[in-house]
């Protein structure tokens, strides 16, 4: 029980609006809270007769409390939120992804590009979103290629080039990087076109087409007249798949749902009287929320966390408790009035019951999916005969190339499912090439050399392999510091290597533990562990490639982007450099006699 004296921290609180954090016995932050009264908030916690049991439980946990004193509520829902993304308190609702949305983006150029862009807009040009995926924004680039002949490449590139890439081969670009090909008027006009188009006017789009296909055939440009015909017929192709059209021009609208322990909230993104997308977001929720709390947390971390766009209209699915000094925040941090509605206008209902739908199909979709692994982990931890359960499991795997670019992969899974902002890649050096058991023994001493929260321990800790990488696992923990210790659990596969055949190996005795190919336990031991084999293949692909592309000069001291140029082009590319004397590398513009006799002994040692 809580040794907290309410009584004397109240009788000296202030009466002002402000921020309170409650601390547990081990100083951490478990709720942070705002308030237009601090102490006729904070005296609501320790009443004689509170009724809510969640509330009790809070406060029994509470050794400490602090205050901080602002000027207005809207400084408050400001600090709240910024004390939210700092401690993340256990009994906070906490947004879990708080990343900036993506755009497309209109470079200011003579000849502007359409790129993907994510975070500040700070570039001159114009941005058109925001979309709810990475993959929205590159799906619309990819059809956008098809209907406007506008580059997409980078300015670097587009510099560089003498003649047209493969691009204007396909006819997905008009090459206005080299002369001749395309006029400013030309290419200028389909930019425009390509900005009617993202701001969702396409009709507009259609019919200008349309004027300069007659245009075009009247002058009898069949030519001309033909590629006007392909972009009108591909425009409309890509009308027909859009999901919905309105009047509105700028607005999101939110659908809420709640079951159990799990809350969805699903957002809709409309601009330019086009439904762009929509995202289903899952909240941490803890036991003490209500649903008010749920929704009106998650949605100011929504839009005060990251590079968010507020638009100017906001459909919510229940009103919010102080709506109006939440409208004021919001059309402060926008610079323009922000406004709230209940979806009861025809159009609004229309978007307000699809995002409903919405939320409540993910969260059933959601909540059988974590029943599903509830009862894998349930079955496991009988298999294993656990006293406790599984909060967190970790499992190691080792990727590489005929011992070349090896790379160790830590993937982590909670009673959820995967815990991906756990993830670790560790790339394996100063090992004897393809020695899999000292590659095993590295990641496992940098992954728990400084292990600074205990919540971060796993309760078990699967390695990717037989007895050896075990017994590399084994012999790290011995001189385990820490009182919690992880279980460790050799993944063995079968002797053909199929799903279902996999053993498993107790640390210790390494006896193998029995269980049925079609057993929900081990169906949880083989998804993790293809995830951290895809996770270390992955790394491995990237650091592979990295190598083929990056030239054998890069690496060495004192040669700059500049020099590699000059040593390439005097020596007429990098076999011919290798091939050089010192006395031949020391001619080269630039370049010393010692610096020479560095890059002869790099390139020959």
């Amino acid at each position: 029980m809580s040794t907290f004296d309410s009584a004397a921290f109240l009788k000296n609180l202030t009466s002002q609006p402000g921020v309170y954090r409650m601390y547990n016995a081990q100083d951490e932050v478990i709720y942070v809270g705002k308030a237009k009264n601090l102490k006729k908030r904070v005296s609501s916690y320790f009443r004689i007769n509170v009724d809510n049991a969640k509330t009790r439980s809070l406060v029994s946990q509470i050794a400490k409390m602090d205050v901080t004193v602002v000027n207005s509520e809207t400084e408050a829902f400001l600090l709240e939120n910024n004390f939210i993304k700092k401690y993340k308190p256990r009994y906070n609702v906490v947004m879990r992804d708080d990343k900036s949305y993506p755009f497309i983006f209109l470079s200011d150029h003579e000849h502007p590009r359409l790129s993907f862009h994510r975070g500040p807009q700070k570039k001159k040009g114009e941005y058109f979103g925001p979309y709810p995926s990475a993959w929205g924004v590159r799906e619309s680039l990819r059809s956008m290629q098809k209907i406007f002949p506008v580059r997409q490449c980078e300015d670097s590139y587009y510099r560089s080039r003498s003649r047209p890439c493969l691009q204007y081969q396909m006819q997905r670009c008009s090459a206005p990087c080299v002369e001749g090909y395309v006029s400013n008027e030309e290419y200028a006009d389909q930019v425009a076109l390509a900005k009617l188009f993202l701001k969702g006017k396409n009709q507009q789009v259609i019919g200008t087409l349309v004027e300069k296909m007659e245009s075009a055939s009247e002058q009898l440009n069949f030519e001309a007249a033909a590629r006007y015909r392909d972009q009108i017929n591909a425009l409309r192709k890509v009308q027909e798949r859009q999901w919905v059209a309105g009047t509105q021009d700028e607005m999101d609208v939110f659908g809420f749902a709640v079951k159990g322990n799990m809350a969805c909230i699903q957002v809709m993104f409309i601009r330019d009287s086009q439904l762009l997308g929509s995202k289903a977001f899952f909240p941490k929720v803890p036991s003490t929320a209500d649903e008010q709390e749920i929704f009106e947390s998650f949605f100011l971390q929504f839009y005060l966390a990251g590079n968010k766009v507020i638009p100017k209209q906001i459909v919510l699915p229940r009103e919010l408790t102080d709506d109006s000094a939440i409208a004021t925040l919001l059309s402060e941090e926008a610079k323009y009035r922000v406004t709230f509605f209940k979806g009861a206008r025809e159009e609004k209902r229309r978007y307000l019951q699809l995002a409903q739908a919405n939320a409540e199909t993910a969260l059933e979709s959601q909540y059988s999916a974590q029943k599903s692994v509830f009862a894998r982990y349930i079955d496991l931890e009988t298999a294993l005969e656990l006293e406790n359960p599984i909060q967190r499991m970790e499992c190691f795997d080792i990727s590489h190339t005929s011992g070349q670019q090896t790379v160790a992969s830590c993937v982590v899974f909670n009673r959820e499912g995967p815990l991906k902002s756990d993830y670790r890649r560790y790339n394996i050096e100063g090992i004897t090439p393809g020695d899999d058991y000292a590659a095993m023994a590295q990641a496992l001493k940098r992954r728990y050399k400084s292990v600074k929260e205990v919540q971060k321990i796993p309760d078990l800790l699967l390695i990717d392999g037989g007895k050896g990488q075990l017994a590399q696992a084994e012999a790290f923990f011995e001189d385990w510091p820490h009182d919690k210790k992880p279980m460790l659990l050799g993944v063995a596969k079968g002797t053909t290597r199929k799903p279902g055949l996999e053993t498993l190996i107790l640390a210790g005795n390494h006896d193998v533990v029995p269980m049925d190919p079609h057993a929900p336990g081990l169906h949880l031991v083989q998804h993790i562990r293809d995830e951290s084999h895809r996770f270390a293949i992955t790394g491995h692909r990237n650091r592979r490639q990295k190598v083929k592309t990056t030239s054998s000069l890069e690496s060495i001291p004192g040669i700059g982007a500049k020099r590699r140029q000059t040593l390439l082009k005097y020596m007429g590319g990098l076999q011919g450099l290798k091939k050089a004397s010192k006395q031949e590398i020391a001619g080269v513009p630039g370049i010393s006699q010692d610096l020479a006799e560095t890059i002869y002994d790099h390139l020959h040692q």
